[in-house]
Parts: C-alpha cells; sequence; structure tokens
C-alpha cells in the first residue's frame, strides 16, 4: 500500500478555489442572471407595478413595498434567484438597503423549497402527506424573521422603516 501524498496549504486552496468557481458558475450564476432577466421583463410588461400593487397591503406589514413579494417568490424558487430579484430591484430603485436587511433572513430561510423538495424530500423517501407542512414551517419561519429583522432595524434611528 502506498503512502497518500499530504497536501500543502497552496494545494487546498487552488483545489477550493476550482470548487468554489465550478459552483458559482454552474448553480448560482444562473440563477442570479435569471433573476435579473425576470426583473427586467416584469419591469418592461409593467407587471411589477401590478405586483407592487396587489402584493402591497400585506407586504406593508413587514414594512416593505409590494416589490417585495417578487424578491420572496424568486427565494421559494431559488436562493440564488431570490438575491438576484433583490439586486435587481436595489439597483432600479424599488427597494432600499433596509428592505433587503429585512428580506435577507427569509431569503436564506426559504431559499429554494422547490428545488430542495426533490433533492430531500424525495430521496430520504419523505412521506408526501407532510411535504405540504415541511413547506408551510419554511414560509412561516421567514415571515416571523422578517417580523425580527424589522424589529432590530427600528433600533437604529437614522434608519427608515416602511415605503
Amino acid at each position: 500500500m502506498a503512502a497518500a501524498k499530504s497536501k500543502n496549504a497552496l494545494d487546498l486552496f487552488i483545489e477550493g478555489a476550482r470548487n468554489g468557481w465550478v459552483i458559482g458558475t454552474t448553480s448560482m450564476l444562473p440563477n442570479v442572471l435569471m433573476a435579473f432577466v425576470l426583473i427586467q421583463i416584469l419591469t418592461i410588461t409593467g407587471l411589477m407595478g401590478l405586483i407592487g400593487k396587489v402584493a402591497g397591503p400585506l407586504m406593508v406589514l413587514w414594512g416593505l413595498p409590494g416589490e417585495g413579494m417578487v424578491v420572496l417568490l424568486g427565494a421559494f424558487m431559488s436562493m440564488g434567484g431570490g438575491v438576484g430579484v433583490a439586486a435587481g430591484l436595489i439597483a432600479n430603485g424599488a427597494l432600499t438597503p433596509v428592505h433587503i436587511t429585512i428580506l435577507a433572513p427569509a431569503i436564506m430561510l426559504m431559499g429554494a423549497i422547490v428545488q430542495y423538495m426533490g433533492r430531500c424530500l424525495g430521496t430520504a423517501d419523505s412521506n408526501r402527506k407532510w411535504w405540504g407542512w415541511q413547506i408551510l414551517i419554511c414560509i412561516i419561519n421567514a415571515l416571523v424573521a422578517m417580523w425580527a429583522m424589522r424589529l432590530i432595524v427600528s433600533f437604529f434611528p437614522d434608519t427608515p422603516i416602511g415605503v
């Protein structure tokens, strides 16, 4: 049996950088780019304004404009997509840094539910009758986290909350 060659720190760094590059370009980048395209499509067609008006009364509970709903929908599909939608909306002025701060925990807690349903629940042979409850728990966690973040942000007097 041959002795295993130990790797030095530089070799480990290069290996990690390669793995990170592959993950970033094959998993994250397509989601973020698609989110930017989606924002442009919604804005050009006027659907973003409609979503903002329809979702506005609900999103005001968290001190967010109605357009924040698009971030949550993007995060529901893909965490990278949610981040991309948030970046697109902050770039076009629909959201502020405070809004993103309130939305960030929801993106992380609810991110990629649709992707993980197939990957995790399907392969774990989880009973399908509980899938809806498991998804609902993720959504409730995200909404509660947004309220908690809104409360935290309110302790900073120079930070305007609301739409």
